[in-house]
């Protein structure tokens, strides 16, 4: 169970599925409600639900442990983070949770891209090869005739 706990893939299929039910209680949660407020109760329960978390863990650190760099980052990335939810709240306001999800995961494919032009990460023709069948199954399962 250890070694689980320490793989990678065990968490991102959790996350996965937890982003899938993500979609679907908030397609119902959004229904008789403006969308970014519906967001801002959300954000709440995921700050609350993480400090819980890091109290409960004992994993809060002190704040002057972290470099400025890390601190820039981390904004950018709460910020991106916020912007993303807000986007994706309203998608689903407005469409289909069946149509909005798979377009929201066109991230992965954003992701591939900006891992090679920023991170300088390599892919190979294997893995391009996937970030293009992701990108047109995508698209694929969000198209409605």
């Amino acid at each position: 169970m250890k070694s689980l706990l320490s793989a990678w893939p065990f968490w991102a299929l959790l996350s996965a599925a937890f982003a899938a039910l993500t979609a679907i209680f908030a397609k119902i949660g959004v229904e008789n409600v403006n969308s970014d407020f519906a967001t801002f109760i959300r954000t709440i329960v995921v700050l609350f639900t993480l400090g819980a978390i890091l109290l409960g863990t004992g994993q809060f650190q002190p704040l002057d442990s972290l470099a400025p760099r890390t601190y820039a980052f981390l904004v950018l990335s709460g910020l991106a983070t916020g912007a993303s939810w807000l986007c994706y709240f309203r998608a689903l306001k407005l469409g289909n949770a069946s149509q909005v999800a798979p377009i929201d995961k066109m991230s992965v494919v954003m992701v591939a891209v900006f891992g090679v032009l920023f991170l300088g990460e390599k892919l190979s023709a294997p893995n391009w090869a996937g970030v293009v069948l992701i990108a047109a199954g995508a698209l694929l399962v969000a198209y409605k005739p």
